[in-house]
């Protein structure tokens, strides 16, 4: 059996880390690592594939950076002959970028089946372009792997027929639960003249929080009013760094004492901290999963989640872009008012294993009948 896994940004590393690890247990499935580039970063992209303990890619695209149209047709035109060659018995993606639906697509006009891992998530905004990502791809997966079940839920309002539909636990946390004890073994708070549970950590990175003048400005408001009480680590996204400076904040960010701008960080560094920090204030989907397992409060910076089960059961908040409803959660946080939260049913560090397990049955079956048929 030949399975082709597609990524094509550093978030799907973590989450196909497991399964690519998961595959090669099994002689009988051979794994195909393939690199779309659609963000590629020649030394961080690097850092992850050796610290995450995945081979390298069988394949790369080269695709590079562009518009969504442009990025999602280009992984197109490049994928669409190699699995022509591959003539894989499986396709399967992660998450929600370009590469995802754009894998989706070659995929279900070759008639190759294909798998969707975390399929189902769900913001109701369609304003956000990972949302359009994921809507599409499910619509046209075979196999679709959730992570909770309010994801399931979403799928069959959708028309999802049951059989197509897997709740296996979440992949993300797999590789959280691996490699949490190395992480925190670096001692990174201290790095930072920092001691744990007494700092928080920051990251932003999408376009309606940065990409305005107005909106980036409200978040830095706040960040000046927290850093007074409680240091503020802040790994910045290129694209962040790049909008600081063009609207003349990174000056301002800089004179704040209690704020550490620092350069992005790569997996271990980044877990290591987020693990031992007293809050998180982010608006990335993945980083409310991992501190709802960490048990760090995490506050969002959005107006909605396409992961409510890290609200409704985790230490995840939702308080907006107001500096003032930020700096009124942090107090409350401070002052003892932060959310425990449990860990959602099914996330246990297996969710990799249970795909790998449904794979191989359907995959296996669908062989012997092909060869009965040909006999």
């Amino acid at each position: 059996m030949r399975i082709v896994n597609i990524v094509g940004a550093r978030p799907n590393l973590m989450k196909i880390a497991p399964i690519i690890a998961e595959i090669r247990r099994f002689p009988d499935i051979e794994p195909v690592l393939v690199h779309t580039g659609q963000h590629y970063d020649e030394n961080m992209s690097d850092v992850f594939f050796r610290e995450l303990n995945i081979p390298d890619p069988d394949y790369n695209l080269g695709v590079g950076s562009g518009t969504h149209t442009w990025q999602t047709a280009q992984v197109m035109l490049a994928l669409e002959p190699l699995l022509i060659k591959l003539q894989p018995d499986c396709v399967l993606v992660v998450g929600d970028v370009n590469s995802t639906l754009a894998a989706a697509l070659v995929a279900a006009k070759l008639c190759i089946p294909f798998g969707h891992v975390e399929a189902g998530l769900r913001s109701f905004d369609r304003s956000m372009p990972e949302e359009i990502n994921r809507q599409l791809t499910d619509a046209v997966s075979d196999y679709l792997f959730t992570t909770s079940r309010d994801a399931n839920e979403n799928l069959r309002r959708e028309g999802i027929p049951e059989h197509k539909i897997f709740f296996v636990g979440n992949v993300m946390i797999d590789t959280l639960h691996r490699f949490r004890s190395r992480a925190e073994a670096l001692q990174l708070p201290s790095r930072y003249g920092l001691m744990p549970g007494h700092y928080a950590v920051l990251t932003l990175h999408r376009p309606s929080n940065v990409d305005s003048a107005g909106g980036l400005g409200e978040i830095v408001d706040a960040l000046e009013v927290i850093q007074t009480r409680l240091p503020i680590l802040f790994p910045a996204h290129p694209r962040t760094f790049e909008r600081l400076k063009q609207f003349g904040l990174l000056r301002h960010l800089g004179a704040m004492s209690g704020i550490g701008l620092l350069e992005p960080l790569c997996y271990l560094e980044f877990l290591g901290l987020m693990a031992q920090s007293r809050l998180v204030l982010t608006d990335s989907g993945g980083i409310q999963e991992e501190t709802t397992v960490l048990g760090v409060p995490c506050l969002t910076l959005r107006e909605n989640t396409e992961r409510p089960v890290t609200v409704s059961q985790g230490t995840n908040e939702i308080v907006g872009t107001s500096s003032k409803w930020i700096v009124e959660a942090v107090w409350r946080i401070l002052d003892g008012g932060g959310k425990r939260g449990r860990i959602p049913e099914l996330w246990d560090g297996r969710a990799a294993e249970r795909i790998v397990a449904i794979l191989r049955d359907i995959l296996s079956k669908r062989l012997c009948t092909t060869d009965r048929s040909s006999g």
